[in-house]
Protein backbone atom coordinates (compact mmCIF):
# COMPACT_ATOMS: atom_id res chain seq x y z
CA UNK A 1 0.00 0.00 0.00
CA UNK A 2 1.46 3.68 -1.07
CA UNK A 3 1.38 6.00 1.31
CA UNK A 4 0.86 10.02 1.58
CA UNK A 5 0.77 12.43 4.37
CA UNK A 6 -1.34 16.00 3.59
CA UNK A 7 -0.31 19.37 4.88
CA UNK A 8 -2.85 21.12 6.12
CA UNK A 9 -6.66 20.32 7.11
CA UNK A 10 -8.88 22.71 5.38
CA UNK A 11 -11.48 22.34 3.02
CA UNK A 12 -8.31 21.91 0.26
CA UNK A 13 -6.43 19.25 2.19
CA UNK A 14 -9.54 17.49 3.35
CA UNK A 15 -10.67 17.01 0.19
CA UNK A 16 -7.40 15.63 -1.29
CA UNK A 17 -6.81 13.24 1.66
CA UNK A 18 -10.37 12.18 0.95
CA UNK A 19 -9.58 11.46 -2.78
CA UNK A 20 -6.44 9.65 -1.89
CA UNK A 21 -7.47 7.53 0.98
CA UNK A 22 -10.77 6.24 -0.78
CA UNK A 23 -8.31 5.09 -3.97
CA UNK A 24 -6.46 2.72 -1.58
CA UNK A 25 -3.80 5.01 -0.11
CA UNK A 26 -2.30 4.72 3.74
CA UNK A 27 -3.42 8.36 4.62
CA UNK A 28 -1.84 10.82 7.16
CA UNK A 29 -3.34 14.53 7.89
CA UNK A 30 -0.56 16.76 9.40
CA UNK A 31 -2.12 20.04 10.45
CA UNK A 32 -0.91 22.92 13.07
CA UNK A 33 -4.95 23.68 13.61
CA UNK A 34 -7.79 21.11 13.47
CA UNK A 35 -11.05 22.37 11.28
CA UNK A 36 -12.29 24.49 13.44
CA UNK A 37 -9.59 26.92 13.87
CA UNK A 38 -8.37 26.83 9.96
CA UNK A 39 -9.58 29.46 7.43
CA UNK A 40 -11.82 27.41 5.68
CA UNK A 41 -14.22 27.48 8.77
CA UNK A 42 -14.33 31.61 8.25
CA UNK A 43 -15.76 31.26 5.33
CA UNK A 44 -18.97 32.22 3.18
CA UNK A 45 -18.66 28.77 0.96
CA UNK A 46 -21.05 29.77 -2.00
CA UNK A 47 -19.45 27.67 -5.49
CA UNK A 48 -18.04 30.84 -7.13
CA UNK A 49 -14.67 30.59 -8.36
CA UNK A 50 -13.41 34.13 -7.24
CA UNK A 51 -9.69 35.79 -7.08
CA UNK A 52 -8.40 33.19 -8.32
CA UNK A 53 -6.11 31.94 -11.56
CA UNK A 54 -5.40 30.92 -14.30
CA UNK A 55 -8.67 30.76 -15.96
CA UNK A 56 -8.52 27.40 -18.11
CA UNK A 57 -7.47 25.15 -15.22
CA UNK A 58 -10.43 27.01 -12.78
CA UNK A 59 -13.17 26.28 -15.11
CA UNK A 60 -12.02 22.16 -15.03
CA UNK A 61 -11.38 22.79 -11.96
CA UNK A 62 -14.64 24.34 -10.62
CA UNK A 63 -17.02 22.41 -12.87
CA UNK A 64 -15.54 19.19 -11.25
CA UNK A 65 -16.27 20.34 -7.80
CA UNK A 66 -19.91 21.59 -8.67
CA UNK A 67 -20.58 18.03 -9.36
CA UNK A 68 -18.72 16.52 -6.58
CA UNK A 69 -21.10 19.31 -4.29
CA UNK A 70 -24.35 18.13 -5.86
CA UNK A 71 -23.52 14.74 -5.26
CA UNK A 72 -23.93 15.08 -0.97
CA UNK A 73 -27.07 17.46 -1.10
CA UNK A 74 -28.95 14.28 -0.25
CA UNK A 75 -27.06 13.59 2.60
CA UNK A 76 -27.83 16.26 5.58
CA UNK A 77 -24.59 15.43 7.39
CA UNK A 78 -22.82 16.98 4.48
CA UNK A 79 -24.35 20.84 5.23
CA UNK A 80 -24.37 21.03 1.20
CA UNK A 81 -27.70 22.39 -0.09
CA UNK A 82 -28.66 23.66 -3.48
CA UNK A 83 -29.62 27.32 -3.44
CA UNK A 84 -31.20 29.41 -6.21
CA UNK A 85 -30.25 32.69 -6.56
CA UNK A 86 -28.82 35.86 -8.70
CA UNK A 87 -25.37 37.11 -9.73
CA UNK A 88 -25.57 40.99 -10.63
CA UNK A 89 -23.55 42.39 -13.08
CA UNK A 90 -23.37 45.99 -12.18
CA UNK A 91 -23.68 48.93 -15.19
CA UNK A 92 -20.90 50.16 -17.16
CA UNK A 93 -18.79 46.54 -16.59
CA UNK A 94 -17.27 45.81 -19.63
CA UNK A 95 -18.32 42.88 -21.46
CA UNK A 96 -14.26 41.46 -21.12
CA UNK A 97 -14.14 41.47 -17.87
CA UNK A 98 -17.23 39.04 -17.42
CA UNK A 99 -15.77 36.45 -19.66
CA UNK A 100 -14.50 33.99 -17.17
CA UNK A 101 -17.33 34.64 -15.09
CA UNK A 102 -19.46 33.54 -17.79
CA UNK A 103 -17.32 30.29 -18.44
CA UNK A 104 -17.89 29.42 -14.71
CA UNK A 105 -21.86 30.21 -14.54
CA UNK A 106 -21.88 27.52 -17.40
CA UNK A 107 -22.31 24.57 -15.08
CA UNK A 108 -24.88 25.81 -12.96
CA UNK A 109 -28.33 24.70 -12.83
CA UNK A 110 -31.54 26.62 -13.60
CA UNK A 111 -29.35 29.04 -15.55
CA UNK A 112 -31.01 32.03 -17.12
CA UNK A 113 -30.31 35.33 -17.72
CA UNK A 114 -32.89 38.21 -15.92
CA UNK A 115 -34.71 40.85 -17.72
CA UNK A 116 -33.08 44.21 -16.88
CA UNK A 117 -36.49 45.24 -14.83
CA UNK A 118 -36.02 42.45 -12.46
CA UNK A 119 -32.66 43.66 -11.17
CA UNK A 120 -31.38 46.15 -8.51
CA UNK A 121 -30.40 50.01 -9.22
CA UNK A 122 -27.10 50.44 -10.83
CA UNK A 123 -26.93 46.70 -12.87
CA UNK A 124 -26.93 45.66 -15.93
CA UNK A 125 -27.51 42.50 -16.46
CA UNK A 126 -28.27 39.81 -13.64
CA UNK A 127 -27.60 35.97 -13.98
CA UNK A 128 -30.26 33.44 -12.01
CA UNK A 129 -28.82 29.77 -11.52
CA UNK A 130 -28.75 27.27 -8.79
CA UNK A 131 -25.04 26.45 -6.85
CA UNK A 132 -23.91 24.62 -4.00
CA UNK A 133 -23.90 26.68 -1.08
CA UNK A 134 -22.11 24.75 1.84
CA UNK A 135 -22.29 25.66 5.51
CA UNK A 136 -18.23 25.17 6.31
CA UNK A 137 -18.36 24.36 10.16
CA UNK A 138 -20.77 21.56 8.85
CA UNK A 139 -19.01 20.46 5.92
CA UNK A 140 -15.79 20.16 7.66
CA UNK A 141 -16.68 18.23 10.24
CA UNK A 142 -18.47 15.66 7.52
CA UNK A 143 -15.19 15.87 5.38
CA UNK A 144 -12.90 14.82 8.68
CA UNK A 145 -15.11 11.77 9.17
CA UNK A 146 -15.29 10.96 6.24
CA UNK A 147 -11.52 10.82 5.80
CA UNK A 148 -11.28 8.76 9.12
CA UNK A 149 -14.09 6.29 8.67
CA UNK A 150 -11.70 5.31 5.12
CA UNK A 151 -9.03 4.62 7.75
CA UNK A 152 -7.29 8.28 7.47
CA UNK A 153 -5.50 9.90 10.79
CA UNK A 154 -4.96 13.34 11.51
CA UNK A 155 -2.56 14.30 13.88
CA UNK A 156 -1.75 17.77 14.89
CA UNK A 157 1.60 19.05 14.39
CA UNK A 158 3.42 22.25 13.47
CA UNK A 159 5.96 22.13 10.92
CA UNK A 160 8.31 24.94 10.31
CA UNK A 161 9.42 23.31 6.75
CA UNK A 162 8.49 20.53 4.75
CA UNK A 163 11.12 18.58 4.91
CA UNK A 164 10.17 16.47 8.25
CA UNK A 165 7.20 15.41 6.09
CA UNK A 166 9.40 14.39 2.84
CA UNK A 167 11.48 11.93 5.50
CA UNK A 168 8.93 10.43 6.84
CA UNK A 169 6.65 9.34 3.68
CA UNK A 170 7.16 8.90 -0.03
CA UNK A 171 4.40 11.29 -1.66
CA UNK A 172 3.90 14.31 0.56
CA UNK A 173 0.83 16.70 -0.69
CA UNK A 174 0.83 20.65 0.76
CA UNK A 175 -2.16 22.19 1.51
CA UNK A 176 -1.18 24.73 3.84
CA UNK A 177 -2.19 27.66 1.80
CA UNK A 178 -0.99 31.08 3.22
CA UNK A 179 1.57 29.38 5.28
CA UNK A 180 3.36 27.91 2.16
CA UNK A 181 4.64 31.33 2.06
CA UNK A 182 7.11 30.48 4.71
CA UNK A 183 6.85 26.25 4.08
CA UNK A 184 8.00 27.16 0.57
CA UNK A 185 9.72 30.30 0.75
CA UNK A 186 6.63 31.27 -1.67
CA UNK A 187 7.17 34.97 -2.42
CA UNK A 188 3.82 34.89 -4.61
CA UNK A 189 1.83 34.10 -1.77
CA UNK A 190 -0.24 37.27 0.53
CA UNK A 191 -2.96 37.16 1.92
CA UNK A 192 -6.13 39.01 0.76
CA UNK A 193 -7.88 39.90 4.32
CA UNK A 194 -11.83 38.94 4.55
CA UNK A 195 -14.67 40.22 6.82
CA UNK A 196 -18.12 38.71 6.73
CA UNK A 197 -21.02 39.05 9.26
CA UNK A 198 -23.48 36.57 10.51
CA UNK A 199 -26.63 37.88 10.62
CA UNK A 200 -30.42 36.81 11.37
CA UNK A 201 -31.69 35.12 8.22
CA UNK A 202 -35.35 35.57 8.56
CA UNK A 203 -37.18 34.97 5.30
CA UNK A 204 -34.26 35.22 3.25
CA UNK A 205 -34.07 31.83 0.63
CA UNK A 206 -31.95 33.23 -2.18
CA UNK A 207 -28.47 34.44 -2.43
CA UNK A 208 -27.18 37.44 -4.24
CA UNK A 209 -23.77 37.90 -5.12
CA UNK A 210 -22.24 41.35 -7.31
CA UNK A 211 -18.53 40.07 -7.91
CA UNK A 212 -17.69 43.29 -9.45
CA UNK A 213 -18.16 45.51 -6.31
CA UNK A 214 -15.02 48.12 -6.17
CA UNK A 215 -15.39 47.82 -2.68
CA UNK A 216 -15.15 44.18 -1.98
CA UNK A 217 -17.01 41.52 -3.37
CA UNK A 218 -20.49 41.87 -2.52
CA UNK A 219 -22.50 38.85 -1.20
CA UNK A 220 -25.95 37.07 0.69
CA UNK A 221 -26.14 33.65 1.70
CA UNK A 222 -28.52 32.28 3.35
CA UNK A 223 -27.71 29.23 5.68
CA UNK A 224 -29.69 26.78 7.63
CA UNK A 225 -30.34 29.18 10.49
CA UNK A 226 -28.64 31.84 9.79
CA UNK A 227 -27.34 34.20 6.46
CA UNK A 228 -23.53 35.12 6.02
CA UNK A 229 -23.35 39.01 4.49
CA UNK A 230 -19.83 40.01 2.86
CA UNK A 231 -17.50 40.94 1.79
CA UNK A 232 -14.05 42.51 1.39
CA UNK A 233 -10.92 41.78 -0.32
CA UNK A 234 -7.81 43.74 1.16
CA UNK A 235 -4.89 42.56 -0.33
CA UNK A 236 -1.81 42.17 1.54
CA UNK A 237 -4.16 43.15 5.09
CA UNK A 238 -3.64 40.88 8.11
CA UNK A 239 -5.29 42.58 10.39
CA UNK A 240 -7.68 39.88 11.74
CA UNK A 241 -9.60 42.15 13.79
CA UNK A 242 -12.81 43.21 12.57
CA UNK A 243 -13.45 46.63 11.19
CA UNK A 244 -16.04 48.78 12.12
CA UNK A 245 -16.27 50.54 9.20
CA UNK A 246 -16.37 47.36 6.97
CA UNK A 247 -19.19 45.90 8.87
CA UNK A 248 -21.01 49.01 8.31
CA UNK A 249 -20.43 49.29 4.73
CA UNK A 250 -21.05 45.69 3.83
CA UNK A 251 -24.36 45.66 5.79
CA UNK A 252 -25.60 48.57 3.89
CA UNK A 253 -24.05 47.03 0.20
CA UNK A 254 -25.77 43.82 1.34
CA UNK A 255 -29.35 45.41 2.13
CA UNK A 256 -28.95 47.65 -0.91
CA UNK A 257 -29.17 44.26 -2.91
CA UNK A 258 -31.50 42.34 -0.64
CA UNK A 259 -33.80 44.76 1.02
CA UNK A 260 -35.23 42.14 3.53
CA UNK A 261 -31.81 43.29 5.40
CA UNK A 262 -32.47 46.89 6.33
CA UNK A 263 -33.02 45.98 9.88
CA UNK A 264 -31.21 42.45 9.87
CA UNK A 265 -29.68 41.93 13.32
CA UNK A 266 -25.73 41.13 13.69
CA UNK A 267 -24.98 37.52 15.18
CA UNK A 268 -21.00 37.94 14.97
CA UNK A 269 -18.54 39.52 12.72
CA UNK A 270 -15.77 37.28 11.47
CA UNK A 271 -12.15 37.66 9.55
CA UNK A 272 -9.86 35.89 7.80
CA UNK A 273 -6.86 35.58 5.70
CA UNK A 274 -7.23 33.69 1.90
CA UNK A 275 -4.56 32.20 0.40
CA UNK A 276 -3.84 35.02 -2.43
CA UNK A 277 -1.55 34.25 -5.32
CA UNK A 278 -1.00 35.13 -8.86
CA UNK A 279 -1.94 31.50 -9.83
CA UNK A 280 -3.33 28.39 -7.63
CA UNK A 281 0.22 26.06 -7.48
CA UNK A 282 -1.09 22.68 -8.37
CA UNK A 283 2.32 20.50 -9.35
CA UNK A 284 4.46 17.68 -8.73
CA UNK A 285 8.11 17.80 -7.68
CA UNK A 286 10.62 15.26 -6.52
CA UNK A 287 12.71 16.50 -3.86
CA UNK A 288 15.33 13.34 -3.51
CA UNK A 289 14.73 10.37 -5.05
CA UNK A 290 12.08 8.57 -4.16
CA UNK A 291 9.86 10.89 -2.82
CA UNK A 292 7.22 12.61 -4.20
CA UNK A 293 5.75 16.31 -3.00
CA UNK A 294 2.60 17.62 -4.32
CA UNK A 295 1.90 21.51 -4.06
CA UNK A 296 -1.79 22.05 -4.00
CA UNK A 297 -2.25 25.64 -2.54
CA UNK A 298 -2.77 29.38 -3.74
CA UNK A 299 -6.60 29.06 -3.91
CA UNK A 300 -7.28 32.71 -3.38
CA UNK A 301 -10.87 32.95 -2.49
CA UNK A 302 -12.07 29.82 -3.96
CA UNK A 303 -11.21 26.96 -1.39
CA UNK A 304 -14.70 25.19 -1.59
CA UNK A 305 -14.92 26.08 -5.53
CA UNK A 306 -12.21 24.41 -6.65
CA UNK A 307 -11.40 21.50 -3.86
CA UNK A 308 -12.39 18.37 -5.42
CA UNK A 309 -11.59 19.36 -8.92
CA UNK A 310 -7.33 19.89 -7.73
CA UNK A 311 -8.25 16.80 -5.39
CA UNK A 312 -8.89 14.69 -8.52
CA UNK A 313 -5.52 16.21 -10.03
CA UNK A 314 -3.62 15.29 -6.65
CA UNK A 315 -4.72 11.90 -6.99
CA UNK A 316 -3.55 11.62 -10.52
CA UNK A 317 -0.25 13.04 -9.78
CA UNK A 318 -0.08 10.51 -6.63
CA UNK A 319 -0.61 7.57 -8.93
Amino acid sequence: MKHAIVVGCGVVGLSSAIRLVEAGFEVEIWTRDLPPRTTSSVAGAIWYPYKVAPADKVARWAHATYAALEKLVGDESSGVVMRLGTELVPAGVPERATAAAAEYRRCARSLRELHPEFLPPGFSRGFEMQVPIAEMPLYLEYLLRRFERAGGRVIERTLDTLERAVEACECVVNCTGLASRELCNDREMKAVRGQILRVERGAIERFVLDDFDARGVTYVIPRSKDCILGGTTDEGAEELVPDEAATRSILARCASIEPQLQQARILSVAVGLRPGRSAVRLEKSTPRPGRTLIHNYGHGGAGLTLSWGCADDVLALAR
